[in-house]
């Protein structure tokens, strides 16, 4: 995250739930974005959505404005890594400071958070949910479970969401290396790994300025067995995550969710029909199949 960017405070989203960003004790390799008072949901049960933090990185405050978004519309958000950036960032260990490419090779060097840890937020999640004592017991609804990511942390949703437990798969700026070559030290992602989504899934790319705007395209047009949208605008590879609230990649998402998720029509009405709402926006494209 941008210097400037890391001195803004955290903010709560805009959704009926106010949010808050904490370090669970329980959890402690992990960032947890939530509702702040529980008490207030009324009946409504939260769904999750685990994250892949852009490169992979195990900053699980990277991509903090869009993440508490999400949460304060009733979702337990969890990403991989401390937090690192922004307000009660801890520093790093001496040598751990992230790498480029290898000059000799042009790999880049293995991530710093796994697959495994990005599905961790799940399975912890889901014990909270059952767990005598736990202040989630009984308010998570395991059938409105998602996984998503930027860039890298894209690559691991993708990977992760051959995960039956998960009900929607949303990929940002991001997609499976067309060259077949595998660019990052340690993790292996190719295009046979598109046949095992099960899920309708939303694509989000920055246009052609967005570095994964080739591999993204290429996936869609590749994907044929699952409904498919891609939402594609001129934001670059950023997206809108430093955007006050994450922007409209955050509320793509939020709607995406919740129709996903929790059969929201209204919601789904920026998706779906000749006239959607996406359909009308002159900042975005949109592409779908099966939808």
């Amino acid at each position: 995250m941008r210097a400037a960017d890391a001195k803004r405070p955290d903010t709560p989203g805009t959704g009926p739930f106010a949010a808050i960003k904490e370090v669970d004790p329980a959890l402690p390799d992990h960032v947890v974005y939530r509702p702040a008072d529980l008490s207030k949901l009324g009946g409504k049960r939260l769904g999750v959505v685990v994250w892949g933090n852009g490169g992979c990185a195990d900053d699980g405050a990277s991509a903090r404005f869009h993440l508490a978004e999400i949460a304060s519309h009733g979702y337990l958000v969890v990403a991989p890594g401390k937090v690192r950036s922004g307000p009660g960032a801890v520093p790093r260990p001496a040598g751990s400071e992230p790498r480029g490419p290898d000059p000799v090779t042009g790999r880049l060097p293995a991530p710093a958070t796994t697959t495994q840890d990005v599905v961790k937020g799940l399975d912890w999640a889901l014990a909270e949910n059952a767990r005598d004592g736990s202040r989630y017991k009984g308010l998570i609804d395991p059938a409105q479970a998602a996984i998503a990511g930027h860039s890298c942390g894209g690559l691991q949703a993708i990977e992760g969401s051959a995960d039956k437990r998960f009900r929607t798969v949303i990929v940002h700026n991001s997609g499976v290396f067309n060259d077949g070559k595998q660019a990052i030290t340690g993790m292996t992602v190719d295009k046979s790994m598109l046949k095992a989504l099960h899920t309708p899934t939303l694509y989000v790319l920055g246009g052609k300025g967005d570095i994964a705007w080739p591999n993204g395209t290429d996936d869609v047009a590749r994907i044929d067995h699952v409904p498919v949208v891609l939402v594609d605008g001129d934001v670059g590879h950023g997206g809108t995550f430093r955007e006050e609230n994450g922007g409209d990649v955050a509320r793509f998402s939020v709607a995406w969710l919740n129709w996903q998720l929790r059969g929201d029509a209204e919601a789904g009405k920026m998706f779906a029909g000749a006239d959607c709402e996406l359909c009308k926006d002159p900042k975005w494209k949109i592409e779908r199949k099966g939808i």
